[in-house]
């Protein structure tokens, strides 16, 4: 078995899209090659051809794909310094506003709007913050929306917690089992998690914060530039914009209606 061929991955995305409305045709192929090729190996299907045909005539085939082809590596308070300079420089920004709006666009399981919830009540912001959740991948949503972490990774968001300038203990805002931690109910009153999938929707609200780390990364030139054209359609004047730490606006040319904040951080301003 080898990584499917650039050819081969155009026509499961289209063949994929004509299905099942979920749009990969602009995803990088070095990666989404990577990871179809990790499903053909959990599915034992050696030949393309026929994985081909299990995907588009059987949805849980098909969902084992989406599985696969979602982006679900995640932590809370992931890149902890990205957080302080949140948490001190445009969060000051945003408590000026009656009502705040969020966005954690392409949020995989749901660490980083749950952090977010965490940061915006040690701020006393969170009672009027909204914060909107959203990933292409329906069962991703479902999960994030329960709250429930591995306990074993405690340890390491603890540590995220503190760097990132936490300001309580991090227990006190989950209940742990042998297994899993939950989160805090009550965190979530001010949160909405809803399927979005940013190669094919649209604006649908406007924004004083949007977080998309780690994602664009995954996509070809020409839907990063639509995506980033979709998010400085969906800010506020002067709204936040911030990305992975991987990633970079210099080289597509929605970037020039952004002002960058924090290169390392990389924050950024819409003009």
């Amino acid at each position: 078995m080898s990584i499917p061929s650039p050819q081969q991955l155009d026509t499961l995305a289209d063949q994929v899209y004509e299905q099942y409305g979920q749009d990969f045709r602009h995803y990088s192929r070095s990666s989404m090659g990577r990871r179809v090729e990790a499903a053909m190996t959990q599915l034992k299907e050696r030949e393309f051809d026929a994985f081909l045909m299990r995907v588009t005539s059987d949805v849980e085939v098909f969902n084992e794909l989406l599985k696969n082809l979602s982006i679900n590596v995640t932590a809370m308070f992931r890149d902890p310094w990205v957080y302080r300079y949140l948490r001190e420089k445009v969060v000051p920004v945003l408590a000026t506003y009656p009502h705040i709006r969020i966005w954690s666009a392409g949020m995989s399981t749901g660490a980083e709007p749950w952090s977010l919830a965490i940061l915006l009540k040690e701020e006393g912001l969170l009672e009027r913050s909204l914060i909107y959740a959203t990933d292409f991948n329906p069962n991703v949503v479902r999960q994030a929306a329960q709250g429930a972490f591995p306990l074993e990774r405690m340890a390491d968001y603890t540590r995220n917690y503190i760097t990132a300038g936490g300001k309580n203990a991090f227990s006190k805002y989950y209940s742990a089992t042998p297994l899993q931690v939950y989160l805090d109910p009550k965190l979530k009153e001010n949160m909405v998690f809803s399927t979005h999938n940013l190669a094919t929707d649209g604006v649908f609200n406007e924004f004083h914060l949007i977080l998309c780390r780690n994602v664009l990364i995954y996509f070809d030139d020409e839907l990063t530039n639509r995506v980033l054209q979709l998010f400085h359609d969906s800010l506020v004047g002067r709204g936040y914009l911030t990305l992975g730490t991987k990633e970079c606006l210099r080289f597509h040319g929605a970037g020039r209606y952004f002002e960058r904040l924090h290169d390392k951080y990389k924050v950024f301003k819409k003009l």
